[in-house]
């Protein structure tokens, strides 16, 4: 199924959770057939949809997935901090490769293309748009150029120490304004999952407590030695 319009992505996604497909990087569970096998597993076990870095790995899990796909592809650049789906061309292979929703990063640093012009592209090849924020002036910007979803994906990221626990007051700050907050950073157990839901948010993703098995296993080893 097609799930690029807003009433279709309502219905798979409102209220649910979106399960990020993101192995560690060059870990033992970087592969492609892991990542589809993990996206298959989340909708078994009642995700609505799933995020996936990589054109080629969002084609793979287009081809056996019935279920919404919000597709990344992540840079490190060595002229700006944007990391999230910077380019034009980006937004192109995503799209191409099946992805019903492409986040972008919406900070406001610098970066080689405006994010405005990320979402008219995104336009042109109707598919959605999702914008990753750090903090509600970025988040409320994101609502008015036109973003379909905005994402707390970015706070506690973007410079100083990284925060433990998810930021419930962002969402809270804006879930009056913005139709669709997608809450994202630091969802480790479903109390706070749930929480998310209770501070207005529409969706919640979640991602390294359920697909990064080196993090998780060490939080448990860490704890056994404390």
């Amino acid at each position: 199924m097609n799930f690029r319009t807003t009433t279709l992505i309502d219905a798979a996604l409102h209220g649910r959770l979106v399960v990020s497909c993101q192995p560690v990087d060059l870990g033992p569970m970087d592969r492609d057939d892991i990542v589809v096998a993990l996206a298959a597993a989340a909708i078994a076990g009642g995700a609505g949809g799933v995020r996936i870095e990589g054109a080629r790995r969002v084609a793979a899990v287009s081809r056996v997935l019935d279920a919404p796909i919000i597709g990344i592809i992540k840079h490190d650049l060595t002229d700006s901090p944007i990391r999230i789906t910077p380019f034009l061309e980006d937004v192109a292979e995503l799209a191409t490769a099946g992805a019903d929703i492409i986040a972008v990063d919406a900070t406001n640093r610098p970066r080689p293309v405006p994010v405005a012009i990320l979402l008219e592209h995104i336009r042109s090849l109707g598919v959605l748009g999702m914008a990753d924020c750090s903090n509600v002036e970025e988040a409320l910007a994101a609502h008015q150029l036109g973003f379909d979803i905005v994402g707390t994906t970015l706070s506690g990221y973007v410079g100083g120490e990284i925060p433990h626990d998810p930021d419930i007051a962002f969402i809270r700050a804006i879930a009056a304004r913005v139709p669709r907050v997608m809450a994202e950073g630091r969802f480790n157990n479903p109390a706070s999952a749930a929480a998310a839901i209770d501070a207005g948010a529409w969706s919640v993703t979640v991602g390294t407590a359920i697909t990064r098995t080196e993090v998780v296993t060490g939080w448990f080893a860490a704890a056994l030695k404390a």
